[in-house]
């Protein structure tokens, strides 16, 4: 483990508790967890550090939410693990794809697709906050697999921030699920996606596993404060969460696109 101080120590670690909050709310926690860490490690220490250690703190807090969810909100495990599936291979694929390709090509599309999402929400207060119908279709199931799963999935592997919130707003709209049953969702298809690309980077050996662990720690309990928060305020506080999350994603591909 890199010589780091107990104050840059400290920070991390509440950096990881307010990053599990927000995944387990609504999805992208990487945006505060990844950065802390490429700032908090030492400018020596390889980015791919920072990434495999930024999956081990996550997949911890992810699944302290999922297994939170489960127990209380009406999710539907097996179709959660089916679209995760589909995710993990999708993930695979983006990742093949992205050693050849520019993803500044690409930011300002997501950005443009963020902002529709942003306006579709706010002009329609009534999304996701209505309770799922029933068991969705076969037609809505395959439709989820592929978009939310082999589709978002492939985003994950090929760019990656936001494809928590991406997920929720894909299961919302394509399943007809209110928010919080599709935060719910969305962490156990994470859970999917982060253990396969921990799995990678530990086969690598680019992760730094004490500092990871402690992290862990707090990551799980933002997470599953998170999804206590979530499951008792409801739906339309899940939307605020989500509109701001939106809104901070967009900034930051912005900063890194025309700033950084």
């Amino acid at each position: 483990m890199p010589d780091i101080s107990l104050t840059t120590v400290v920070v991390l670690c509440l950096a990881a508790f307010a990053a599990g909050w927000i995944d387990a709310v609504v999805g992208g926690g990487g945006l505060l967890l990844l950065p802390a860490l490429l700032l908090g490690l030492p400018s020596s220490t390889p980015a791919a550090y920072a990434l495999g250690t930024n999956k081990a703190v996550a997949i911890v807090g992810t699944s302290g939410a999922a297994v939170t969810y489960a127990r209380k909100a009406p999710v539907d495990v097996r179709l959660a693990v089916r679209i995760g599936l589909a995710a993990l291979a999708g993930s695979s694929a983006g990742a093949f794809f992205a050693a050849g390709m520019s993803t500044d090509v690409l930011k300002p599309v997501i950005m443009v697709v963020l902002l529709a999402v942003a306006a579709f929400v706010i002009l329609r207060p009534a999304f996701g906050t209505a309770p799922a119908t029933g068991p969705a279709s076969r037609r809505r199931t395959l439709a989820a697999i592929g978009l939310a799963g082999l589709g978002i999935g492939f985003y994950d592997g090929l760019i990656g921030p936001g494809t928590g919130t991406f997920l929720v707003l894909a299961l919302t709209a394509v399943l007809h699920l209110d928010l919080v049953t599709a935060s719910a969702t969305a962490k156990i298809v994470n859970c999917c996606t982060n253990a396969g690309a921990l799995a990678t980077f530990a086969w690598q050996g680019t992760v730094l596993w004490q500092l990871a662990a402690l992290m862990a720690v707090f990551n799980l309990a933002g997470g599953t404060i998170g999804a206590h928060t979530a499951l008792k305020k409801g739906s339309g506080f899940v939307r605020i969460v989500l509109l701001t999350v939106v809104f901070a994603l967009v900034a930051n591909l912005a900063y890194e696109q025309w700033l950084a």
